[in-house]
């Protein structure tokens, strides 16, 4: 690990100010990843800035919306009263993230903020363009069982492993954002990048900018929503595929709304929004269900390991939205 120094800023001006005056100075949340990838020699920060001690409220608006601090834990998050009545796919999705020490330990910020857990990318003998770019993906033709099926590139086929994000995707959050620049807000469904010809460039952040938040609009049918992940084992395993679903369905069994959300297929949490635009307005069932998961997937590319996980992610589209028609009768 390399020599840096240490900052613990007492409020978010102080944070920002902190990185624009450090050129390779990074926020430091709970650290269960940046570390892992400092100890690696991936990430070589000479300024490790803690943010840890700023904002960390959980609170529900008047108008309805949930505000969190991005210094939020995990677990906390999780815990929220608000949070398990009213968006309980978002705090299935988060404990079915890691162990509990570790999101005692992980913030809202640096969960969404979570680098790729590829391991070539881990690997310095490894060639990956998203961590030397120009080097070449070795995932392509190596182990890639875990690798993305939907909007991979030839520079890059590694996946986002938040399973939060998954469920904050699905529910149209928007993250706040501080900066050298001023303040300003982002969809979470456009934070992050598809790799295109350059997967190192991972967010649409801008040089200095920190996640001071995350807001969550209103969803009246939130109740009536899961997160199903499958996974090699059943603790503490990245997913080969999860899904992020709510389903509102009327008296005559017609779906008048949808959110779908998939993890572990794409370098970024993945809307399903072909599938929602099949099923809205439509009417509900097992057959409709399996329609608009093969039009979403219809665009998927399986690589040598991970072929199954297109129908592996079909049918649990099919079978998770059954689960939630079922909760409506």
């Amino acid at each position: 690990m390399n020599i840096f120094t240490y900052e613990q800023p007492g409020n978010t001006a102080s944070a920002i100010a902190l990185a624009k005056t450090n050129g390779r100075a990074k926020y430091l949340g709970g650290g269960t990843n940046l570390i892992d990838l400092m100890r690696e020699t991936v990430e070589q920060p000479d300024v490790l800035i803690d943010v840890t001690g700023l904002d960390d409220r959980i609170e529900m608006r008047a108008d309805g919306s949930l505000f969190v601090g991005a210094a939020a834990k995990n677990s906390a998050l999780a815990a929220n009263a608000h949070v398990r009545d009213r968006y309980p796919f978002l705090a299935r999705s988060i404990l079915s993230g890691a162990s509990a020490q570790i999101r005692n330990m992980a913030t809202v910020g640096g969960n969404i903020l979570q680098r790729t857990r590829c391991r070539y990318f881990y690997d310095n003998a490894a060639s990956c363009n998203k961590r030397v770019p120009g080097a070449g993906c070795d995932a392509r033709d190596g182990f890639n069982r875990y690798h993305a099926i939907l909007g991979a590139s030839p520079a890059c086929v590694a996946t986002h492993p938040s399973d939060m994000c998954v469920a904050l995707a699905a529910l149209d959050a928007t993250v706040h954002l501080g900066g050298p620049l001023g303040t300003r807000m982002l969809p979470l469904e456009s934070l992050h990048r598809l790799p295109g010809d350059h997967p190192e460039v991972e967010t649409e952040l801008l040089p200095g900018e920190l996640i001071t938040a995350v807001e969550i609009p209103p969803l009246g049918f939130g109740r009536r929503s899961t997160y199903r992940k499958v996974r090699d084992r059943a603790s503490y395993a990245f997913a080969l595929v999860s899904v992020a679903a709510a389903l509102d369905v009327d008296n005559a069994g017609v779906v008048r709304d949808v959110r779908l959300a998939l993890g572990g297929v794409a370098h970024k949490p993945w809307r399903a929004a072909i599938a929602e635009a099949s099923l809205k307005g439509n009417p509900a069932g097992s057959d409709a269900f399996r329609r608009a998961a093969e039009a979403e997937l219809a665009a998927a590319v399986g690589l040598r390991d991970n072929g199954f996980k297109i129908e592996l992610a079909k049918r649990l589209i099919t079978v998770v939205l059954e689960e939630l028609m079922g909760e409506e009768k």
